[in-house]
């Protein structure tokens, strides 16, 4: 992962598979972003070649975020989304939760670029990332409760082991 901010604007860069492994970081990146004042983000997946359903989860609960919270200025931006992506998107339903857009991969106005350092999350922490992606996309579209609830239940109870076991 990569960004790119400007005045108005952050840009994260997403390179090969964005998966559970770098969704805790992705979540957390995004979070300090918006806590810095930032509502609209072009997430560039010109070199992510796929996603699974915990980044897919991750990403429409900060669709969600920023659709219910900021109405006029908020927008996450898909740019150069792969035809697989956009079919997943769409397949799942929160397609309507994001702009696509095909382009130049470098953002006018940049003021400064970064490469966050990967952290190393606990597995708890990855567990309940995983878990909170899949109910996020449970509750977006019906029909992905057929999809996702046996998996959902399994990281619930995992989920529950970790935290007796830690204490």
């Amino acid at each position: 992962m990569s960004v790119l901010v400007g005045d108005k604007f952050s840009c994260i860069r997403i390179a090969g598979r964005a998966n559970f492994n770098s969704s805790v970081d992705f979540k957390t990146l995004v979070n300090e972003l918006q806590n810095k004042g930032f509502h609209y983000f072009i997430v560039d997946l010109s070199e992510c070649m796929l996603m699974d359903s915990t980044f897919l989860g991750v990403l429409t609960g900060l669709g969600l975020k920023i659709n219910q919270a900021n109405a006029h200025d908020g927008t996450i931006e898909l740019l150069n989304a792969n035809a697989r992506i956009s079919e997943l998107l769409e397949n799942l339903g929160v397609l309507h939760l994001f702009r696509l857009t095909q382009g130049a991969q470098a953002p006018q106005g940049v003021t400064a670029s970064f490469s966050p350092t990967p952290s190393e999350p606990s597995k708890e922490d990855v567990t309940r990332t995983c878990l909170e992606a899949h109910r996020t996309l449970m509750e977006v579209s019906p029909e992905n409760v057929a999809r996702f609830k046996d998996v959902a239940e399994f990281l619930a109870e995992d989920l529950k082991k970790l935290k007796r076991e830690a204490t």
